[in-house]
């Protein structure tokens, strides 16, 4: 996914307006996932999702001194919201990946026994395999249910605790300071 844009960054301006800025798109980036990403089979969009939380996480890591108190305190909040992201991405990853194992082991079974000249799946030379990926499959669709469960109520949480309002307004709360650098 490609970062968007930050528009208007002045050169000449100070280091806390151009940094407020940034925070401001990356923020934005962030939020515009949803509500897409809130319906499980948005797969891509719950990806990019954790991509935009990791920008704005390492924006605020960098510039947090510059803000109000809740900006640092929001990089805990887009920090667990990124982690969560990205064990449903891992799951996201490896389904695929143990459903065509599975299906390579089908097809070259299928094939030694056409080759044997029988049908008898008992005598299929990876089936001891099959159980073993089926349960791998398994663990990571019902693991994937539970982390997509957990994101709904972090992100419902993030939500009620006004967290894009009260970073919005910590990127106001300057120390006087950050305001003249630059």
């Amino acid at each position: 996914m490609k970062a968007r844009r930050v528009k208007n960054l002045d050169p000449q301006g100070s280091v806390a307006d151009n940094m407020e800025r940034i925070v401001r798109v990356r923020l934005a980036e962030l939020v515009s996932f949803m509500p897409r990403a809130g319906d499980p089979a948005e797969v891509v969009a719950l990806h990019d999702m954790r991509i935009a939380a990791k920008r704005l996480r390492y924006v605020l890591e960098v510039t947090h001194p510059v803000f109000g108190p809740y900006a640092e305190d929001a990089i805990k909040a887009v920090k667990d919201l990124q982690d969560l992201l990205g064990e449903i991405h891992d799951c996201d990853v490896q389904l695929p990946e143990v459903g065509e194992v599975l299906a390579d082991l089908v097809t070259a079974d299928a094939d030694a026994l056409i080759e044997a000249g029988e049908a008898d799946p008992g005598r299929a030379p990876n089936r001891a395999a099959y159980a073993g990926l089926v349960g791998m499959g398994v663990q990571l669709r019902a693991r994937r249910e539970l982390l997509f469960s957990d994101f709904i109520r972090m992100w419902r949480m993030l939500q009620r605790e006004g967290f894009q309002a009260r970073l919005e307004f910590a990127l106001t709360e300057r120390p006087h300071d950050a305001d003249e650098a630059g």
